[in-house]
């Protein structure tokens, strides 16, 4: 019989301690000598509480607008990204959150990506809008746009003022499990098919507004979770209304989450960390991290967070006690 190299050299070894390079020189490690555990006792994350105000993010916007335009650049956006190890994109574990801003005249070209995404308008005035498959959506202060993975999208502004908002997409959720797709629209420029009156991609500030009329308040507190399930399935998105002086505490969870500042202010405790919030800030809530809002006035926070696919999976938990 011919003895390979790898087995004369396992045969070779006569105390553990000598067997330990000859598995790691096979790409083997022993399961009782790893380097690191694999298994820990709770959920743990190197993603920090991270606060970003709304007026850097579109006073950096607007410095970038005077060399950096649609043509030149995919899309104008500045990422929030948590400043942990080796990274510069992730907000937390499975989303990425981003300011973007579009000057009037300006189109940002079409593209399809596999990562799904959701779009907080800060402030837009009339003729802004999203094309989402054909479909023209407008982008009006305080709206909410889905567009989904794989569907082409575009913006366009034309009105008179840079229009601003909030990016959310489950980029690095793609990432981790790998079925990255991205596509250019040939010629960039998507034609409109239908100017629709409602949409399911499409989630108007005044029609949340109403329907957060009819929910009974808790604590001083409103709750209306968007009905997005059918057209994203990553991603769950709830609104928060406060009256001025409520307080809520959301428990930390195996979920991470995202939250931007619609109306208001107030403060926040997050892992440990104290910020003062206002109108179009962002806050990262990575997982197993609790958090406690209070409001100093009346406010609306937007909860976007990977929820749904920890339930899915089974791995949706929550602490206990916190």
């Amino acid at each position: 019989m011919t003895i390979d190299l790898s087995t004369r050299d396992l045969l070779a070894a006569t105390t553990l301690e000598s067997l330990y390079p000859v598995l790691a020189a096979n790409r083997m490690t022993a399961g009782w000598h790893k380097k690191r555990p694999s298994l820990w006792t709770e959920p743990r994350t190197t993603c920090q509480a991270q606060h970003w105000r709304y007026e850097v993010g579109a006073l950096a916007l607007a410095q970038a607008g005077r060399w950096m335009d649609t043509e030149l650049a995919e899309r104008r956006n500045v990422v929030l990204f948590n400043p942990v190890e080796a990274n510069d994109y992730d907000t937390v574990g499975t989303l990425v959150a981003a300011y973007q801003m579009v000057r009037p005249g300006e189109y940002a070209r079409a593209h399809r990506h596999s990562p799904n995404a959701l779009r907080l308008v800060v402030d837009a005035g009339p003729g802004c809008y999203t094309v989402v498959d054909g479909a023209r959506l407008p982008m009006r202060t305080g709206d909410l746009l889905l567009t989904p993975g794989n569907s082409w999208h575009s913006h366009c502004n034309e009105g008179e003022a840079d229009a601003y908002w909030i990016d959310v997409l489950d980029v690095p959720l793609v990432h981790r499990l790998g079925p990255m797709f991205f596509e250019p629209l040939p010629g960039g420029t998507q034609p409109v098919t239908a100017t629709p009156a409602a949409h399911p991609y499409y989630f108007p500030r005044s029609t949340v507004l109403a329907h957060l009329e009819g929910v009974a308040a808790d604590g001083g507190i409103k709750r209306f979770r968007a009905d997005t399930a059918d057209s994203i399935r990553t991603m769950a998105i709830t609104y928060h209304q406060f009256a001025a002086g409520a307080r809520e505490h959301l428990a930390g969870s195996t979920a991470s989450r995202v939250l931007a500042v619609m109306d208001g202010s107030g403060k926040a405790a997050v892992g440990g960390q104290l910020f003062a919030w206002s109108r179009g800030d962002v806050i990262a809530v990575p997982n197993w991290t609790a958090s406690a809002f209070e409001a100093a006035e009346a406010a609306l926070l937007v909860e976007v967070s990977d929820a749904p696919v920890l339930h899915l999976l089974g791995f949706y938990r929550e602490q206990q006690g916190a």
